[in-house]
């Protein structure tokens, strides 16, 4: 009997693991659990979920070798559907160990975090709904596609928030928060914020929708066609504003919890925490690719892996950086194993360079605003009201920009795979570069 190995898990998985960013994979795993994927999945009765996760992985690597460029959308989700799987186990790993003791991470900010995975499970409605009822993906529905993804916003939101209040206490030399020392304020945060978005879903199922119903009815949108302004006309499956909005504010919140992590760094005097920056960078590129796959609406199906590598790899490198930051406030494993102690222990600090109780005090930063990461600094002199809005603002007025300016342009309709690369790689090398720049040079200010 054929069978699609880990199709739930894959299901479970796909989009929600690269943490912040805007992701489709969820509904291209809906793929998997309802089709055959003839080139990926074979005849198996083992029951070894490893064994499973471990030759879908290697059978991925095979077909990404023997294909062009130039892929359809049902080897698309063949490829990406095990690399989203496989992003769950270092993603939980970063959990663990950023919420370890000794770290004293503000507990509002591993709520954040934790939260990307009540997105994963409360997007596979929304996947199954897109692929069982439209036989698309939850790309190509929006109604669908902003509810579920309007949950990526709330995790985001959560950590910016939590991470700010925390910063403030340290800078101003305040009492920490209660925010930072109690799971409850982020986490009835979440669950309100998690409402609305369900009620965003309900209402519309309600009402009987089409595929292409828009998300909020469109209320953003403009009210007339650009057609007879030179425009090109907008393909069906175009985001609405609400859904442009909610993609771009997680890139930047994101970005902005990148900053936050850097700055916290400085107020614990633990440079060590830079690192969970860095390890972060292919989860922001992971977003911009899902953004970037929009932009050409929807029409490059191989930046569906490629987000699924990049969303696996930044999983992995955010462990990474957890465990160095728990490494260097001292943390041990609570066992009595020798092997573990001894062997394991040894070759993960190894391994990951990490630090062993010790860590370098860090350098001064400069006071000039570098980039959308530093956004919490220069508004720090805001509420956390004000702060928001004028964050979702500026994602609303980038927002009006992509969605209606595109139309402009001949390239969104060719779908050139090297440009879809280009504006992935080049905005991905810039901020990594900002970052080398300012680990070198701390009072770096930057050009963008």
């Amino acid at each position: 009997m054929r069978k699609c190995n880990l199709g739930l898990l894959y299901l479970l998985l796909l989009e929600g693991s690269y943490a912040f960013l805007p992701s489709n994979g969820v509904a291209r795993v809906a793929t998997c659990a309802t089709k055959e994927a003839p080139l990926i999945y074979r005849d198996t009765q083992s029951s070894s979920t490893s064994l499973d996760l471990a030759m879908d992985l290697a059978s991925s690597s095979e077909l990404l070798s023997s294909l062009s460029l130039n892929i359809d959308r049902e080897q698309a989700e063949a490829l990406a559907g095990p690399f989203f799987g496989a992003s769950l186990f270092p993603y939980l790993a970063f959990l663990y160990f950023l919420n370890v003791k000794e770290n004293n991470c503000p507990k509002g900010v591993t709520v954040g975090f934790a939260t990307c995975l009540l997105f994963v499970f409360l997007t596979i409605p929304a996947a199954i709904a897109a692929q069982v009822l439209y036989g698309v993906s939850l790309a190509d529905s929006d109604w669908l596609h902003g509810s579920a993804e309007s949950l990526l916003t709330v995790t985001n939101l959560v950590t910016v928030v939590a991470f700010r209040q925390a910063l403030e206490a340290k800078e101003k030399d305040l009492p920490m928060p209660q925010s930072a020392t109690s799971w409850a304020p982020m986490t009835s945060l979440m669950l309100g914020l998690t409402g609305v978005a369900i009620v965003t879903a309900v209402v519309p199922a309600v009402l009987g929708p089409t595929v292409h119903t828009p998300y909020l009815a469109g209320f953003m949108d403009l009210p007339f066609s650009l057609d007879g302004f030179g425009a090109h006309p907008e393909p069906e499956n175009a985001l609405t504003i609400a859904t442009w909005i909610i993609h771009v504010s997680s890139l930047v919140e994101f970005l902005v919890a990148m900053g936050f992590a850097w700055r916290w760094a400085d107020v614990v005097e633990n440079s060590t925490w830079k690192g969970l920056t860095w390890g972060l960078l292919p989860l922001h590129s992971s977003g911009i690719t899902a953004c970037t796959y929009h932009l050409f609406f929807n029409r490059i199906p191989v930046l569906v892996p490629l987000q699924a590598l990049l969303t696996c790899v930044g999983n992995t490198t955010a462990a990474i950086a957890a465990y160095r930051i728990a490494r260097s406030n001292g943390w041990q494993p609570d066992t009595d194993d020798d092997r573990i102690q001894n062997t394991v222990i040894p070759l993960l600090d190894k391994v990951t360079s990490s630090p062993t109780g010790e860590y370098q005090a860090t350098v001064a930063e400069s006071d000039s605003l570098v980039g959308f990461e530093d956004l919490g600094a220069a508004l720090a002199g805001d509420n956390d009201y004000t702060f928001l809005i004028k964050l979702f603002g500026g994602c609303a007025a980038a927002s009006y920009a992509i969605k209606y300016g595109e139309l402009y342009f001949d390239f969104p309709y060719d779908a050139n795979v090297y440009l879809g690369f280009a504006v992935i790689g080049f905005p991905s090398a810039l901020n990594a570069f900002k970052w080398y720049k300012r680990s070198q040079d701390p009072t770096f200010e930057g050009w963008f």
